[in-house]
């Protein structure tokens, strides 16, 4: 992806489950986005991580792809505080295999999959990530 990015990198995903959604759709979800992500169920929660910006791969080809690559460049520099920043993704979306970025969490009706990238140079993850 882009350049060689040898920073150390941890990408967490994070999806609140809802009483009314199933958990197998939820999985789903969260596996055509990133089939790689080893996860775990926590009462209303599922998370997983990573350490390899692999990960993001699809994500950021499928935004790439729909010329959006700005927008999320815009959000993640916005969103950055310290060695962190986060993005939004819809759920719906994505159980249907489509990468679409949310501004504002209630964007996705059932809530967002959260994705949170801690680096010690995150700034030029950010910049990776936007660049070819």
């Amino acid at each position: 992806m882009g350049r060689e990015m040898n920073e150390k990198i941890t990408i967490q995903v994070f999806c609140e489950i809802n009483p009314s959604e199933d958990l197998e759709k939820i999985k789903t979800s969260t596996f055509n986005l990133f089939p790689d992500l080893k996860i775990k169920i926590q009462e209303n929660r599922l998370s997983g991580s990573s350490n390899n910006i692999e990960l993001l791969s699809k994500v950021i080809k499928s935004i790439k792809n729909r010329q959006t690559i700005n927008v999320l460049s815009r959000i993640m520099k916005s969103n950055m505080a310290e060695n962190s920043t986060w993005f939004y993704l819809n759920k719906q979306a994505a159980f249907v295999d489509v990468v679409a970025l949310c501004n504002e969490a209630d964007e996705s009706a059932l809530g967002p999959i959260k994705i949170v990238l801690n680096s010690n140079n995150i700034e030029e993850i950010i910049e990776n990530l936007a660049s070819d």
